[in-house]
This record gives C-alpha cells, structure tokens and sequence, in this order.
C-alpha cells in the first residue's frame, strides 16, 4: 500500500489544500453575500457563473495545459484561484463578485483537470482503485473542512478571504516541487446529447434533474440558513451534514441497486429526497435539531442519486464507452447546476426561504416518476450482467479526467498500453508527485 501511495502523496496533499479552499469560498461567500444584503437572485447566480466557468473550462483548459505545460499551467489557475479569493475580500460588490465566480470556476475546472490527469498517470492498474478512493476521500474531506472552518472566524472582515488565498498558495508548492515528468495532453472533452439520451434516457433525464436539485441547495443552502435565522456555525454544519449523510448512504444504496432494478432504487431515493423536501417546505420548522435531521435525510437521499444513475447508464454501455459515457453525464450534471441556482433565487425571493426546497422537491418527484415510466417500457439488465456499483463524486468538484482513474476504466489502459513497456518512463511514473 505504501509503494502504491508514495508516487502521489505530495499530490494529494495539495489536493487536499485546493479543495479545504474551495470548500471555505462556496460557503462563505453565501453568507458573506447575505449579510451584505444582497438580492437572492444574484446569490443564486454566484453558483450559476461558478458551474458555466468550471463547464467551459472542461472544455477550454485542455488546450491551455497543451500550450504551456501541465505545471505552468496548473500555477496559473491555481494563482487566479487565489487573487480572485483576495479580491473578493477587496472588492465587496456583487457585480465584481459575479464576474470573479466565473474566473474561479474555471480555474478550478484547470486544475482538477490537471490533477486527475496526473493521478492517473501515476496509477498502476494494481493501485488505481485505492487511489480513486483517496481521491475521492480527499475531495469529500477538504470540501466539509473548509466549510467548518466558518465558526472559527468572523465572516464580516477579510480573514476568511486571506485564509482561502493562503490555501491555494499552499496547495501549489507540491506540484512546483516536484521532479516528476508531466502527464500526457489533456483529452478533449465531448458532450453527444444524443447518444446519452439513446444509451439510457432515465439517466439522461436524471443527472440533469440532480443537477438542478443539487446545484440549487449547493449554491443557497447556506443562504436559506441565514434567512431562516440559523448561526453560521449551524448554516456549516447543516452543508456538512448533508454530504456526509450522502457519503454513507452511497453504498447501502449502491449494494441495493446491485440486486435490485437501479430505477426502482432511483425512485425510492428521490422519493425520499422529494419528501424531506416537501416537509421543509410545508412545515418550515424553526428548531435547528428538525432542521439538521431533515436535512441530513435529504443528504442522504439526494447526494446518493448520482453514482446510481451513473451506474445505470453504464449497464447499457460497453466498457470502451465507459469514460465517454461517464464524462458526458458529469457535464450533463453540469448544465443542471447552471439551471438550478439560476431558477432558485428568484423562486426564494418570491417565496421566502424555504422555496429552496419546493425546487427539490419538484425536480425528485420528476426523478421518481420518470424512473417509474421507463421501468415499465425496458427491461432492466439482468443483475449477474450489471456493472458493480462504485461510488462516484456527484457534481463539478471533478472533471471528466478523474473518469480515467476508475478501475472501470482499467481495461481501456491495458489496450492502450499494449506494446508499451519502456522501463525508463516506467520509473519515471513511479518519481513522487
């Protein structure tokens, strides 16, 4: 296990610093916004310019990387990340705040990008699952962190702002560090809507729904908490409940849809989610154990939905389309977290807080019941033919590059590396990064 990890701990470590990064800006520019007075409108579209940013970069950074190199490249995004963090502590004006947004998302689109791509390089087929997992550990881990560091520090002044460009700075210097050679060129990303839609339309229309549903609690969760009264200690909490709760749910459910048809399991999920939605909505409760509960049972439900659609999709796939396939559901879930906060704010403004919720609800209830249709109209795969279920990142915290690190993709490596077999660039792959 050592020997397997040692190539990429320093990587990994500064993983881990991007990402406590990213987790202490996308919650506390919600409640800084909020405590500034700022329309929930824009609110909602801080995360819908952060999604557009980080789904053109997918598209747009390969061609950056190829220009100046993987560790030029991955300093210059990295830098932005962090003058754009120091500028919105400068800058407190939501139209700079919107523009900044976008240059964040983009950026980080780079360098998880240029990560992923060299995280896989590093992977044998031996490793490449132990380090899939960390990675996604790591992403899940550095997320929630940054969002708890909200209670240690007063959101009013410029401190988290500076903490935030102090993370990103950190999380450069292991990869300018390092003597490792650099990766192969970035894979041009494809998006064929149709194709997605024709391999298995319940996932097509699914990721898109999640999306929207957790692109809009993402984005204005924490904003519901603070019009709902909460503390910024309980608004961290209440975010970190519910990707944890999804994090455990993910392989009971994944387990279940092994055995079971994934929509009945789909159905089920956003059943769940779309209850838990409705009852925030409806009953709009006020103590913060009813809160924390109910948003830990739509964590679970919701952030559980993705890896299952996923899953299915890929039943209906071969194993060569695995990473096509894959790659272009999580930009299809991307399109849905540019809608969803686009959608949510005004629908908040109009309604009041609690309207978050109606629009989980309404995009869970369309889940179930479109899942329940198509079950009706194909047969399911038979379950000793299904992929196993492996638990999947939801959202854009990846990219389609961290598709090459799962072990479903191993096989694609193996005929690709047929006839390969220098020892010279054998070692160089195992030099720490």
């Amino acid at each position: 296990m050592r020997n397997n990890l040692l190539p990429v701990a320093a990587l990994l470590l500064g993983t881990l610093f991007l990402f406590l990064g990213n987790g202490l800006q996308g919650l506390l520019l919600p409640v800084r916004g909020t405590a500034e007075g700022y329309p929930t409108t824009i609110l909602g579209l801080f995360g819908t310019l952060w999604a557009t940013g980080f789904v053109l970069g997918c598209f747009f950074a390969p061609n950056i990387v190829k220009r100046i190199g993987h560790v030029r490249a991955f300093s210059v995004f990295t830098a932005l990340i962090a003058i754009v963090s120091l500028l919105t502590g400068i800058l407190i004006d939501p139209i700079w705040w919107l523009a900044l947004r976008a240059v964040t998302g983009f950026s980080t689109a780079g360098t998880s990008m240029i990560i992923e791509s060299w995280l896989n390089e590093r992977a044998t087929n031996e490793s490449r699952g132990l380090i899939f997992s960390l990675y996604i550990a790591i992403t899940l881990f550095g997320v929630v962190g940054g969002q708890m560091m909200i209670p240690f520090g007063e959101t009013s002044t410029t401190f988290f702002f500076m903490i935030c460009g102090i993370l990103y700075c950190v999380a450069m210097l292991p990869t300018l560090m390092s003597r490792a050679a650099s990766p192969q060129p970035l894979k041009q990303v494809r998006l064929d809507l149709r194709g997605l839609y024709s391999n298995s339309p319940v996932s097509f229309l699914g990721i898109l729904l999640i999306g929207i549903a957790n692109g809009a609690f993402g984005t204005l969760g924490a904003v519901f908490g603070r019009q709902a009264g909460l503390s910024d200690s309980t608004v961290a909490a209440m975010m970190s409940v519910a990707i944890f709760s999804g994090a455990v749910m993910q392989l009971p459910a994944g387990r279940i849809s092994d055995r079971v048809d994934r929509r009945y399991v789909l159905a089920a999920l956003a059943g769940i989610g779309a209850l838990a939605g409705l009852l925030m909505f409806l009953v709009e409760p006020s103590q913060v154990w009813i809160v924390l509960t109910l948003i830990a049972i739509y964590g679970a439900a919701a952030n559980a939905l993705y890896p299952i659609a996923v899953s299915h999709a890929n039943d209906f796939a071969t194993a060569e389309d695995f990473v096509k396939v894959s790659g272009g559901l999580l930009l299809l879930y991307g399109v849905g977290t540019i809608i969803g906060p686009t959608i949510g704010g005004p629908i908040m403004t109009a309604s009041g807080p609690y309207g978050l919720f109606m629009i989980t609800a309404c995009a869970h209830m369309l889940i179930t019941a479109y899942a329940i249709v198509r079950s009706r109209r194909r047969a399911p795969v038979p379950a000793a033919d299904r992929e196993n279920f492996s638990p999947v990142n939801a959202g854009t915290a990846t990219t389609p590059e961290s598709l090459q690190l799962s072990p479903r993709a191993a096989p694609m490596e193996e005929l690709a590396e047929e006839g390969a077999g220098d020892p010279q660039e054998e070692e160089k792959s195992n030099e720490p990064v």
